[in-house]
């Protein structure tokens, strides 16, 4: 009974068994292009996040009051929500989801003079003679560990439960 009791509330025993993680698996994620794939898979599911639109009916009004009775007051309440489905209609075709690029190619920067600051044409500076700042993916503070499996970076055992539960390997396949 005692064994069991130890199992129990935060002095509970964890496994000193190491992952083994099939060959094949291992040396494809040591591979920099991999990684550098895998960066870009996140990058592009992050622009395809933006990309949904939410349409909202306006008539779904269950827990609203609906005075039946006077029917001039109907018929302006009617008219309101025609107007705001219009208008809300307009600024949806107006607003279509556009990724960044798209939104660059619409820009036509190409066009501009030449003395014209763009984002194409941005300015860089020298590169840093300080190292580089490593950053928790999962929290955004400063991280001092590397994830053994996708190289991502997070800065405490905590962050590295969450990017083991819902991070890591997830765009490398």
């Amino acid at each position: 009974m005692d064994g069991e009791e130890e199992n129990v509330g935060p002095f509970r025993r964890t496994s000193t068994r190491t992952r083994r993680m099939a060959t094949r698996m291992a040396s494809a994620l040591a591979s920099s292009d991999n990684r550098a794939q895998a960066a870009l898979a996140r990058l592009e599911a992050l622009e395809s996040d933006n990309a949904g639109v939410e349409v909202v009916d306006l008539n779904d009004d269950e827990y609203g009051s609906t005075d039946e009775e006077d029917p001039v007051l109907m018929q302006k309440k009617q008219s309101k929500i025609m107007k705001r489905k219009t208008r809300q209609g307009k600024a949806l075709e107006k607003r279509a989801a556009r990724s960044f690029m798209d939104v660059l190619q619409e820009a036509n920067l190409e066009s501009l003079a030449h003395n014209v600051p763009t984002y194409l044409r941005a300015a860089v500076g020298p590169p840093s003679t300080s190292s580089r700042r490593h950053y928790c993916s999962v929290c955004g503070s400063s991280a001092n560990y590397i994830c053994v499996r996708c190289g991502t970076r997070f800065c405490s055992c905590r962050c590295q439960v969450i990017h083991n539960d819902t991070r890591c390997l997830k765009f490398v396949a």
